[in-house]
């Protein structure tokens, strides 16, 4: 279960339908949607190994 912030609800919240991302910087990341208002979340997690 991953947790983000929304900038629209300004609050955390579960992200809905999370999916593992590999940014073009090597960062891993986690992008999904808001549960309550369906604006995109996005939580940098860390380094890629």
């Amino acid at each position: 279960m991953a947790e983000g912030r929304c900038m629209k609800c300004k609050k955390s919240v579960e992200i809905k339908n999370p999916e593992d991302v590999v940014m073009k910087n090597g960062m891993k990341a986690i992008k999904g949607v808001c549960p309550v208002c369906g604006t995109k979340v996005f939580r940098i997690v860390g380094k890629a190994k």
